[in-house]
């Protein structure tokens, strides 16, 4: 599968918004989007006046990079939303939220949603008792989570537990951080997505 391979952080310049791609880093002063608060490139920080169409793409970039997820399977999650009762843009973003890889990373079980989903790949979680290691798995309300027995005793999760460890999880899952295992209550609503992105400009984008 093709995957953006080059510096996460000149993303988080483009969409002049941090996007949370290098998990930990993010958090502390080395943050290039605190020390250069401005699009990367020889012309990064001249003032351009965005066209609608412009703005409405930029959207949609955004949202595409903050989840880590392709143009196909974005437009694919577009359609998906279309079918469903309410409103599209609300539910383009529960879609994105119920991704397997963002789950396991809202739980704290890994420090970025990129971290996230390697882990997935690499089969360390179980949906249900059962091994799931598409990152793209969408999880209902009612799924449960949990870190495979044999990889909890790995110095890798016990860093990333250390590293999120008080991680405030959003209302739709809950947390047993004893048996590190998380449960799905609800799909999430519009107040749960953390991400600054203004849907309705991505459904006018597809809407034309």
């Amino acid at each position: 599968m093709a995957r953006y391979t080059e510096a996460s952080c000149r993303l988080c310049r483009r969409e002049a918004q941090k996007l949370f791609l290098k998990g930990e880093r993010c958090y502390t002063k080395k943050c290039s989007q605190e020390k250069r608060a401005y699009a990367p490139g020889q012309h990064g920080q001249l003032r351009k006046k965005q066209s609608e169409y412009g703005m409405q793409l930029r959207e949609k970039q955004k949202a595409k990079r903050f989840y880590g997820v392709l143009e196909k399977q974005f437009a694919k999650y577009f359609d998906m939303a279309v079918q469903r009762r309410g409103v599209t843009g609300a539910n383009l973003l529960q879609i994105l939220e119920s991704r397997l890889d963002n789950v396991v990373y809202r739980l704290g079980l890994a420090t970025s949603r990129a971290e996230s989903r390697q882990l997935v790949r690499h089969a360390h979680f179980t949906v249900n008792g059962q091994k799931v290691n598409i990152p793209s798995f969408l999880v209902k309300p009612g799924d449960v989570i949990s870190l495979r027995p044999k990889s909890r005793s790995r110095e890798k999760f016990k860093a990333i537990l250390e590293t999120t460890a008080g991680k405030v999880v959003p209302g739709w899952l809950e947390f047993d951080y004893e048996n590190l295992r998380g449960k799905v209550i609800s799909l999430a609503s519009r107040e749960d997505v953390d991400v600054q992105v203004s849907e309705h400009l991505i459904v006018e984008l597809y809407s034309k």
